[in-house]
């Protein structure tokens, strides 16, 4: 992910017309004296870090505020498109034979995380805010880095001639000269081959899959039995075949696709998802591209065209828009109040790091809070969505197989949206772009991909005196960051909010459209709902998990991070209940991540608190 420009606008963007709002580094004493204290105190610190950024001599009142950056790039950052670029280059360099060369396809290129201590070196010496106090000692004192260790990026490669899925970590400071006269800044430090795994679908992937089964002769016949002769209506959804028998094994690269139909070629917002095909079975070998199974099951007629469900306004389709709304703004004419270096993001009290990975989407790193005296008090460590799992409860044809990974078959920062167009975030935005492999090594960037922007979020507290009358009111604003992705049928927003009052929220709006199936005239399905005519939308669940790697700090002496399960008890009648209406918190500690295995409970309002104490 990358930040080449300072991207904003004061409501929604529109087209590619965002307007530029750039603001000095800070020169106050917020910032400036903090600097000048360190470098007092350590005056060889010029040899080795370089500033970036020239702090111009005024400050701008308005914009988003730019702070001083120290040194290029802390290891937090997400790739640039040079390092996706060099990482790449390194690998197809390295490949043995020009035919392992020709087969690599490139699934993932991510970032190799570095340890805690290297991300608190960096965040104690390199990068503002400095805390010294983080620093590992000796007894000499503190111990002073020239440099940080290399950046390293993750490599997953699929090569389509071999079926093989292999894994590689690449350095990326280190110039290394190939053996066929090449010269890249990174040198291969591992290489492994996983057997037995399939890597996530590619979009390449996807096209020619399509493209395959719609040339497919008895795939056209079938599509002529239900009356649809131009294949340019078929939508063709490549699903993962999942892993119902031995037939299933991963040892071979699988699809079982979905089939949809348009009514009208040359209507680009039309909602094809409206109209399932069922009855045909598909099985497609992903790696040489060839229908291996076609069976035409049983025909059952598309549910009738509707123009009301397309995704285009009501009122342009025959239908009604309503036009009793008026215009909602959101202004922020002084700016936002959060500060921004690189993806280092500075908001009330709180201090955290922006992320993004193509399997995950949106990650925040290194989250901190600074409580008074106390200073810069570390909350969480990383922050993410890892996977979500759709399982569907019909068990007929076809829709029993439909039990979806999103993050890890599709990638949900892979799939994400530009946010340059239309109003998916409101007020003072701050946008960062995100950079991407292709299937073929290219360099892919989805710009304006993740939103960083203020809201307003109600009361926060308030309390009136009965005795005095007098009111006391205060509200509440949030700090959102959020991306929005879409896997087929379904779109996800993902948001994260920090609060005034110290909270964290997680939220996920799902959105979208719905996998349907069709029904013969008067049938019902008791695993889903009849939605319209011959359109019924099958049972199904999405389940987000979450990577929450806490880090909640503590003073000298006290225990490390623990996990502590909270439920509500009712009292036993008895003397210690005599009016039969005592209830209590009991808490349990947790000790091993078997015993955190949990149910959540409503009945007991089970929560979960990380301490460390």
């Amino acid at each position: 992910m990358a930040t080449a420009q300072e991207k904003t606008t004061p409501c929604c963007a529109t087209q590619n017309n965002n307007k530029v709002a750039l603001a000095a580094p800070p020169t106050s004493s917020s910032s400036a004296p903090q600097q000048q204290s360190q470098s007092q105190q350590r005056p060889s610190v010029a040899t080795f870090i370089s500033a970036i950024d020239s702090p111009p001599k005024t400050a701008s009142a308005k914009g988003i505020t730019v702070m001083v950056r120290a040194q290029t790039s802390h290891p937090l950052d997400p790739l640039t498109a040079a390092e996706i670029s060099v990482a790449v280059a390194t690998v197809r360099a390295a490949g043995a034979t020009p035919e392992v060369r020709d087969g690599m396809r490139f699934i993932e290129v991510d970032l190799v995380e570095p340890e805690k201590q290297v991300v608190a070196l960096a965040d104690a010496y390199f990068f503002p805010p400095f805390q010294p106090s983080l620093l590992p000692r000796t007894k000499g004192g503190p111990v002073i880095p020239t440099k940080l260790p290399p950046r390293k990026a993750r490599l997953v490669v699929y090569n389509k001639k071999s079926n093989e899925t292999s894994t590689w970590i690449v350095e990326l400071r280190e110039v290394h000269a190939t053996t066929r006269g090449g010269h890249h800044r990174g040198k291969v430090i591992s290489s492994t081959v996983v057997p037995d795994v399939q890597p996530p679908m590619d979009a390449v992937e996807y096209a020619e899959c399509e493209a395959v089964v719609k040339d497919f002769p008895p795939f056209r016949e079938a599509m002529k039995k239900r009356g649809i002769e131009d294949m340019d209506l078929v939508m063709v959804d490549p699903w993962c075949a999942g892993y119902h028998s031995e037939a299933d094994a991963p040892s071979r690269r699988l699809a079982k696709p979905l089939i949809f139909c348009r009514t009208e070629s040359d209507c680009p917002m039309e909602n094809g998802y409206a109209r399932p095909v069922e009855g045909i079975h598909v099985l497609v070998d992903m790696q040489n591209m060839v229908v291996l199974e076609f069976e035409d099951r049983k025909l059952v007629p598309l549910p009738p065209a509707d123009p009301l469900r397309n995704y285009t306004s009501g009122e342009t389709q025959g239908g009604v828009d309503r036009s009793d709304v008026k215009p909602l703004q959101i202004i922020q004419p002084e700016g936002p109040s959060f500060r921004v270096n690189g993806h280092f993001i500075e908001w009330q009290k709180w201090n955290f790091r922006i992320g993004f990975t193509p399997r995950e989407g949106l990650v925040i790193h290194s989250v901190a809070y600074i409580d008074g005296s106390r200073g810069r008090r570390p909350v969480a460590h990383r922050l993410s969505f890892v996977e979500m799992v759709v399982p569907y409860g019909d068990p007929n044809d076809p829709h029993y197989r439909k039990n979806a990974f999103d993050a890890g078959e599709d990638g949900l920062g892979k799939n994400s949206h530009s946010l340059k167009k239309g109003c998916d975030c409101l007020g003072y935005i701050k946008y960062f772009d995100a950079h991407f492999t292709n299937f073929y090594g290219g360099v892919e960037t989805i710009e304006n991909c993740v939103c960083l922007h203020e809201e307003d979020h109600g009361i926060l507290w308030k309390h009136q005196d009965w005795r005095t009358g007098l009111a006391e009111v205060r509200r509440s604003r949030r700090l959102t960051v959020s991306f929005i992705c879409t896997v087929a049928n379904y779109e996800y927003g993902f948001f994260w909010h920090f609060y005034q009052d110290g909270k964290i929220e997680a939220e996920v709006k799902l959105t979208g459209i719905l996998s349907l199936g069709a029904l013969q005239p008067g049938e019902t399905r008791k695993y889903g709902t009849t939605i319209a005519p011959g359109l019924y939308a099958p049972v199904h669940q999405h389940f987000f998990v979450a990577r929450m790697d806490m880090a909640v700090d503590c003073k000298p002496g006290e225990a490390f991070n623990q996990v502590v399960e909270v439920n509500v008890k009712v009292e036993k009648p008895g003397d210690n209940n005599v009016h039969n209406n005592a209830f209590y918190a009991e808490e349990k500690l947790l000790k091993s991540e078997m015993e955190a295995m949990r149910d959540c409970d409503p009945l007991s309002a089970r929560h979960w608190i990380v301490s460390s104490y």
